[in-house]
């Protein structure tokens, strides 16, 4: 089951994107979208016809100039966009995700989680707080963690909810998407590595990120994050040249309509070329992969309401486009 985009793909900067489409009853393939919306396949464009989405990450290089050709070369055989069902962009390999990278959520998750024993006041906390993280940004290294490609689902596909996810939220992030193997690369290098940007919605089971049987071992990302359907995607994959102010990108994401987080990319502790750069220090990234990079403040576990039945996420970042995602409670079998 999915809903439809509420608004014209011309939301996305620049004069295309990539993304992976299907006709009714027929199998998904990788697309440019023009700004008109019309829609070129790119299996019969490049005469390519296995090529997929990792495909066109992997021969980048040659490609993207090829590509900014064809946005200039309509045909009045495409389809548009409306008349296609949009799937998640790219099968990645590999999914890497970073954990607390924005400032200001991690000052929040500072001073909630505290137990008053140190004698200070909220205010004084807070200051605490946006020393260790000013700290943080100039000495330390960022947190990531491995996420599996199962958990990808459409940006406009439900997400089902497990039963056993007691306590489910969301987390809006910009995903940087590799055009060329990176590997032990410096952190001026590290965005030549970027063929693009999307969005992505790295869901969560608030309930079950801790191990209560053995605490010592820390966090259990495998479960609280990697349900079928918990990480949305897309709708489209935006060439890095069109996005023009990387460090200052506002991720707004609404449910059922009430903005619950709005902030802006310049509240990243970490930049994404520090983050490729460290993640590259000590495993290879591939092209078609993705680089989550953090979630603002503003998750349900701030708020105090976790996902439900029959929620409606609307998730929007500039220049990216939007997806529009349902919460469904899983069917008991």
């Amino acid at each position: 089951m999915s809903v439809k985009p509420e608004a014209a793909p011309a939301l996305f900067s620049g004069p295309y994107a990539l993304g992976t489409v299907s006709a009714p009853g027929q199998s998904a393939f990788p697309a440019l979208i023009r700004r008109d919306g019309s829609v070129a396949d790119l299996r019969r464009a490049l005469d390519d016809a296995p090529l997929t989405m990792r495909g066109v990450m992997e021969d980048w290089a040659r490609l993207s100039p090829v590509l900014a050709e064809l946005a200039d070369r309509p045909s009045g055989d495409d389809p548009f966009v409306h008349e296609l069902r949009v799937h998640a962009p790219i099968e990645p390999r590999q999914v890497l995700q970073s954990g607390a990278n924005y400032r200001q959520h991690v000052i929040d998750l500072h001073v909630a989680h505290r137990d008053g024993s140190d004698g200070l006041s909220a205010e004084e906390a807070r200051a605490e707080a946006a020393h260790i993280m000013d700290r943080r940004a100039a000495e330390d290294l960022p947190y990531v963690f491995i996420g599996l490609p199962s958990s990808i689902t459409g940006p406009f596909d439900a997400v089902v909810l497990p039963a056993w996810a007691k306590k489910p939220d969301w987390e809006l992030e910009l995903a940087a998407v590799i055009s060329r193997p990176a590997h032990q690369v410096s952190i001026e290098q590290a965005l030549e590595h970027v063929a693009g940007y999307t969005i992505a919605n790295d869901l969560t089971d608030r309930a079950t990120v801790f191990r209560r049987d053995m605490p010592q071992i820390g966090t259990d990302w495998l479960r609280s994050k990697n349900a079928p359907g918990f990480t949305p995607l897309g709708p489209w994959i935006v060439p890095a040249q069109s996005v023009a102010a990387l460090d200052d990108l506002q991720l707004t994401l609404r449910l059922n309509g009430e903005t619950m987080q709005d902030e802006s990319t310049k509240d990243m502790i970490f930049s994404v070329a520090r983050l490729i750069s460290y993640i590259s220090q000590s495993a290879q990234l591939l092209p078609g992969d993705l680089v989550l990079t953090g979630s603002p403040a503003g998750n349900g576990m701030h708020w105090g309401r976790l996902l439900r039945d029959g929620d409606v996420m609307d998730a929007t970042i500039t220049g990216l486009g939007a997806q529009r995602t349902r919460c469904v409670a899983e069917v008991p079998a």
